[in-house]
């Protein structure tokens, strides 16, 4: 008898939009990164705190990417293509032509990023307001979100503000993009906008704020029209986007997520059988995702709405759909090591060792660390030094922008040993961050046994084991290092129709690689180090009482 044809593999297009770069990849079905593309973008830094990009630049580089990871792919194997991205704010006109959001009238820098502060002034006095939807985002607004951005805009930029068109969340503005069709995604509008999945836009917190201009429309400018993560929007690619993308027309587009969102999808769902792991034969309620890049986002779910002090939401079905979603988040952790690494004065002899021994600086590091732990485990050099990691201000539990990092136990020693110290202190910062957000979520209700980690930071074994033995937790590590990537696949999946709910897609696409368990016997340090944790931001606030009484 003849033998069967074999069923052709079907692929998903994954495109994540970071701080820094763009990247793709090519998705099959279990799960596999089979291609993967990166390019990066430009940021501009006007003055402090601003940072802006530009909408024609990530596009240009989000067709770049996707050409390459299809190339000599059959066309007709492609199912699907998915988007996620920063929490920018993209602006532009009924045209929708670039309008600048910056006094020097730079049209082309349409994007106030998600990191960026200006709107310091505008989010105090959105949280004086008090008002309902605040309860919503930990009961205080970020600055990182898009109300206070729109009124910044408005209040300095009267020539944009009159112009505008459309305000996108970045990764809504990829959809459009890519089909023509201004639907926003649940997961944005949810969780940066105020939106609620059952009430919709609130008229008195728009009015109350002084954006009732966008009441007017009846919220066209910011969107009206709303769509759940991995729903196809409109009639798929368009043909422009299509030729833009090196895709075939017409292919399922999914409504978008948030980039820390799509890197949750990509984690939290995977299958755990045999791992000997607390969450084993639990509901995923039992488990955070954390997704560790430039920032980290700490992502919990649950059956019913808990409402954490100084953590976002619950927002519901913004990650995963029919479960409520609570967002932890530090703002600068990738961001801050690179910070405090090239800042030493011993930064140019890591960079010429490293590069030497052909490793990565983060790679030496950690080997020196090993060369100088001497007898004692690693985590125990910092007996000395600690560090408050807030040097972008604190997103969670906090909701505290004014916070400024600390660093105590400096000597003047200037040479590689102190640098791979305050390395050290630094990632131990971090993870002591972590375990402030879990013992807030802990406490309002969450049950959390198992942290399942993705992002750049996630790649670093240093990193990983510190949050092990400072939470207490097992961590869980993907298979596939670009959990982001495959979080935007699976939404393409579920576009497609190849999956029948999100759920399925995850359990199938998202696969655990290795398991990194704490070490008990540090416990007591690590309980000392936390201790020592918590006072310092006591005394950085005793202190700035001091100077403010002057």
């Amino acid at each position: 008898m003849p033998s069967e044809k074999p069923t052709a593999v079907k692929y998903y297009v994954g495109v994540d939009v970071g701080s820094a770069s763009v990247r793709a990849a090519l998705v099959d079905g279990f799960g596999t990164v089979v291609a993967h593309a990166e390019q990066p973008i430009q940021v501009w830094e006007p003055q402090p705190d601003h940072y802006e990009q530009s909408s024609a630049d990530i596009w240009a580089a989000c067709c770049s990417v996707t050409k390459e990871v299809v190339r000599g792919v059959d066309a007709s194997q492609i199912r699907g293509l998915g988007f996620d991205a920063t929490c920018s704010l993209v602006v532009v006109d009924k045209q929708f032509q670039p309008l600048a959001v910056n006094s020097e009238g730079q049209s082309h820098r349409n994007v106030i990023m998600w990191m960026d502060h200006r709107a310091a002034s505008q989010v105090k006095r959105i949280n004086a307001t008090q008002h309902r939807v605040l309860n919503y985002v930990g009961g205080a607004m970020s600055v990182e979100m898009q109300p206070p951005k729109l009124l910044w805009i408005k209040e300095n930029l009267p020539e944009s503000w009159e112009k505008v068109g459309y305000f996108f969340d970045l990764p809504d503005f990829l959809s459009w993009k890519a089909t023509g069709v201004t639907a926003r995604s649940l997961c944005t509008v949810v969780c940066k906008w105020t939106y609620t999945s059952d009430r919709g836009w609130d008229d008195s917190f728009w009015k109350m704020i002084g954006l009732e201009d966008l009441v007017k429309d009846k919220y066209e400018k910011i969107g009206n029209h709303v769509l759940s993560p991995g729903e196809a929007v409109g009639k798929g690619l368009t043909p422009d986007a299509a030729e833009d993308l090196g895709l075939p027309k017409g292919i399922a587009v999914a409504a978008s997520l948030i980039d820390a969102h799509a890197g949750g999808l990509g984690v939290i769902g995977a299958d755990v059988k045999g791992h000997n792991l607390p969450c084993e034969n639990q509901p995923i309620t039992s488990r955070v995702a954390m997704i560790c890049g430039t920032s980290s986002c700490h992502m919990g779910v649950s059956e019913t709405p808990i409402f954490v002090p100084g953590v976002w939401g619950p927002y519901f079905s913004a990650m995963v759909p029919g479960l409520w979603l609570n967002e932890g988040g530090q703002s600068a952790t990738g961001k801050l090591i690179d910070h405090v690494v090239r800042g030493h004065v011993a930064f140019p002899e890591l960079e010429a060792k490293a590069e030497a021994s052909a490793h990565s600086i983060y790679t030496y590091l950690n080997s020196h660390l090993d060369l100088i732990k001497k007898s004692l485990p690693v985590g125990f050099l910092t007996v000395d030094l600690h560090v408050w990691p807030d040097f972008h201000g604190n997103r969670s539990p906090l909701t505290d922008l004014t916070l400024k990092g600390m660093v105590v136990g400096l000597t003047l020693s200037r040479g590689l040993d102190e640098l791979a110290l305050i390395y050290l202190a630094t990632i131990q910062a971090i993870a002591l961050g972590t375990r402030h957000i879990l013992e807030a979520m802990q406490a309002a209700g969450h049950e959390i046994t198992t942290l399942f980690l993705c992002g750049g930071l996630s790649k670093n074994p240093l990193f990983v084991q510190m949050h092990a033995d400072i939470t207490g937790k097992p961590v869980v590590l993907s298979k596939e290092v670009e959990s982001v990537l495959v979080g935007a696949a699976i939404l393409g999946a579920c576009a497609s129709g190849d999956f029948a709910s999100i759920q399925e897609a995850m359990a199938k696409m998202g696969k655990i690689g290795k398991v990194v368990q704490p070490n008990h016997e540090h416990k007591r340090f690590y309980d000392k180090k936390y201790e020592v944790f918590l006072k310092l931001v006591e005394h950085q606030r005793e202190y700035r009482s001091i100077m403010n009484s002057l």
